[in-house]
């Protein structure tokens, strides 16, 4: 037996309760994981509320974990006991002291990375590789906006973004938020209470707009991000932390020619080969100092309701972490 959150109904954080669960041994393709720290992600949040199309009940939240090799299904080469590992997204089930994972989903994590900011770093960082690289692949010259500049993904998204020559526009909710993203990398932070964001872009861009907004908050900034893009521009939606947005008439995108795209993660790591490229170039910039992971809010992996209230009222930056 080993400890785990599990979920039986949908809801608050208070769904989520610190059980004892059964694991098995890894079968053929598979090897077993003692967790060493698990990422918190919004998505969490959404398959906790339903927002997402959550596994059969009760089932084990978590999409991003770091730990060590405890144990290796019969047949399997190129993983072994002792190696550290990381994964993210699928399958579902990292908030446990130990998991059982299929060993193709996994990726080896440099000696030099703690394991603490490996699990920090795999799915946001992975994240943020294919929105710049891939998505819409961020250039010197460009001018992009981040929305929650602040936040896990907007962080590394300002850093790398910044590194890769782009003018970098990151919104944020408060004054402390604001000194974070300046300090990775926005040359310009709006305090969106505070000020009209889609105003000041237009200022900021002498009435140009942006080549490319990422935005994961959804609801409250979809329209206004649209409104912020230059013609032939991209709107990347890549989260609903504010709800999911209105639907869009396709004509409204006639007016300036935009892009719009929900991407995921999951179809940009699809083979091996993409999975493994996307976290050594993670890694690799992490390596290189070029991100830098900030882990600010350590919880115990008990206190993952905790955890979820804090993200959700806005009250954590950067990467949110759960330890066993």
């Amino acid at each position: 037996m080993v400890k785990a959150i599990r979920v039986h109904e949908l809801g608050g954080p208070e769904v989520l309760k610190w059980e004892d669960v059964e694991l098995g041994e890894p079968k053929e393709g598979e090897i077993r994981v003692k967790n060493k720290a698990i990422g918190l992600n919004f998505n969490d949040v959404y398959f906790r509320k339903g927002v997402y199309k959550t596994p059969p009940l009760p089932y084990t939240p978590g999409r991003e974990a770091a730990g060590v090799v405890t144990a290796v299904g019969p047949g399997l080469t190129g993983r072994q006991v002792g190696d550290l590992v990381a994964y993210a997204g699928d399958p579902m089930g990292s908030y446990a002291e130990e998991q059982i994972l299929p060993a193709n989903k996994v990726v080896p994590v440099p000696p030099s990375i703690d394991p603490i900011v490996a699990a920090s770093v795999i799915l946001k960082g992975m994240t943020a590789q294919f929105l710049l690289r891939r998505c819409f692949k961020v250039e010197p010259g460009h001018t992009i906006l981040v929305h929650a500049a602040a936040g896990g993904v907007g962080s590394l998204l300002s850093q790398w973004a910044n590194a890769l020559g782009a003018t970098v526009v990151g919104t944020v909710s408060t004054k402390e938020k604001a000194v974070q993203a300046k300090d990775d990398g926005c040359h310009h932070v709006i305090i969106y209470k505070e000020e009209d964001f889609v105003a000041r872009v237009n200022e900021i861009t002498s009435g140009n707009g942006v080549d490319v907004v990422y935005d994961a908050v959804g609801k409250d900034t979809f329209q206004g991000s649209l409104a912020c893009l230059k013609p032939r521009g991209y709107m990347v939606n890549f989260g609903q932390s504010s709800g999911t947005p209105d639907p869009l008439p396709l004509s409204a995108l006639s007016v300036k020619s935009l892009f719009l795209t929900r991407p995921s993660l999951m179809q940009y790591t699809a083979t091996r080969d993409e999975l493994l490229a996307t976290a050594r170039e993670v890694f690799a910039n992490v390596e290189s100092g070029i991100l830098r992971v900030r882990v600010n809010h350590t919880y115990p992996l008990s206190q993952a309701a905790q955890a979820h209230a804090d993200l959700e009222g806005r009250k954590t930056t950067g990467s949110v972490v759960l330890v066993p």
